[in-house]
């Protein structure tokens, strides 16, 4: 069994110091089962938790002496305690059930699943956490990056492209390690060598999909795999759909990069909304079904971002982290006044004229037409020769 511990002030003895648990051993016991009892979002049990605390909520609901919308949630599976077992298996794969009452229990952003109201909103029970790093630091700078499974190789080369410029800037890339989009977001962010957060619908113990084994491994190496339902927990499609609240709680803003008008990306980013999150979408080709949900959610009042720095722009601190314009595209005329530029239009490429012919060519008086022909000489965009003007040939 795993209890996470911090060490207690020195002792006048000899003795090395001993470590006292983080959170009380009845409490971390009473949450595991807890988050076993009841598929989440349980949002009635949740509200039970906090008005009598974990451990009386569990004894009561062993016993069935619980209101009547914990019994329907809790009936089926009350008499299920895998206490021992589920914390063992984590303990085998290096991985801790993070409580509430633990210090590195990021409330701030599951404060915001209360405020929204909503019962699918409901904050989870407790997480089982994968991997070396701390929860709440790495949820201080997190953007969720989503998409379509069935990316097309734009999507997974801007989602890619993305995540490496957000975790260059210290954010963390929090996806659901899906085939696609979600795959493209952890691979840029491990490029980049910074951490990134899995969020599953099933055991952190199980790889999901299979192919991802590898990838899993890298994320939890240096980041965390993270999820609410207990070791041996199996995928399922309802699954999916509740995991995506916590992608979008996790993060300060949720990033769509490529989704179908009906898809999980969508529901992320709808979630994102109720939380009261950002919510960002890159757009993509218009004759693309893949694009044409983030098209919608650009309708609807979704940030448009097209790179790193648009996305530190809408997530990061107000009036920081602003977006530089990219450098434009220049030429030559770009600073001439509008005499000068009726001038150089009329002046031809291959053929020379004299300045009556230009003034008459351009409808200006003839000697603004003689400064103006001065003016672009100078600039190197006109020639006289002898007696005639023409336009300067460009400088490579």
């Amino acid at each position: 069994m795993v209890v996470e511990s911090e060490p207690c002030p020195a002792q006048p003895s000899s003795s090395p110091p001993i470590a006292a648990p983080a959170v009380a051993v009845e409490v971390l016991r009473a949450r595991a089962y807890l988050s076993r009892v009841a598929e989440p979002p349980a949002a009635a049990l949740g509200v039970f938790v906090a008005q009598v605390g974990p451990v009386e909520a569990a004894e009561r609901v062993r016993r069935g002496a619980v209101p009547d919308a914990v019994r329907a949630a809790t009936g089926a599976r009350r008499t299920v305690d895998r206490i021992d077992a589920d914390l063992d298996a984590a303990a085998a794969l290096g991985a801790r059930l993070l409580a509430p009452e633990h210090p590195d229990w990021p409330h701030w952003a599951f404060a915001a699943f209360d405020n929204a109201g909503v019962r699918e909103l409901a904050a989870p029970l407790a997480l089982w956490v994968r991997g070396p790093a701390s929860l709440l630091e790495v949820s201080e700078r997190a953007v969720a990056v989503v998409g379509a499974r069935a990316a097309t190789g734009y999507g997974v080369h801007v989602a890619g492209d993305l995540a490496a410029g957000l975790a260059a800037a210290e954010y963390t890339v929090v996806s659901g390690a899906a085939f696609g989009i979600d795959a493209a977001a952890h691979r840029g962010a491990l490029a980049a060598r910074r951490p990134t957060v899995a969020v599953m619908a099933c055991g952190v113990d199980r790889a999901y999909p299979a192919a991802h084994s590898e990838l899993l491994a890298r994320i939890a190496a240096t980041g965390l795999v993270v999820s609410e339902y207990p070791p041996g927990a199996v995928p399922a499609r309802h699954r999916f759909l509740v995991r995506n609240r916590l992608l979008a709680g996790i993060g300060a803003g949720t990033l769509v990069v490529e989704a179908g008008v009906r898809s999980g990306a969508q529901r992320t980013a709808a979630d994102a909304r109720a939380l009261g999150r950002v919510v960002m979408a890159v757009p993509g080709p218009v004759t693309s079904g893949l694009s044409a949900g983030c098209h919608e959610l650009l309708r609807h009042g979704a940030t448009l971002v097209t790179r790193p720095e648009e996305v530190l722009e809408a997530v990061g601190r107000l009036g920081i982290d602003l977006a530089v314009d990219r450098p434009r595209p220049t030429r030559a005329t770009d600073h001439l006044d509008k005499a000068q530029a009726a001038v150089h239009d009329a002046l031809p490429t291959r053929a020379a004229r004299d300045p009556r012919w230009l003034a008459m060519e351009a409808g200006l008086p003839l000697d603004v037409v003689r400064a103006g022909l001065i003016d672009l000489e100078r600039l190197g965009l006109a020639e006289y020769r002898d007696g005639l003007w023409q336009r300067a040939t460009p400088r490579r």
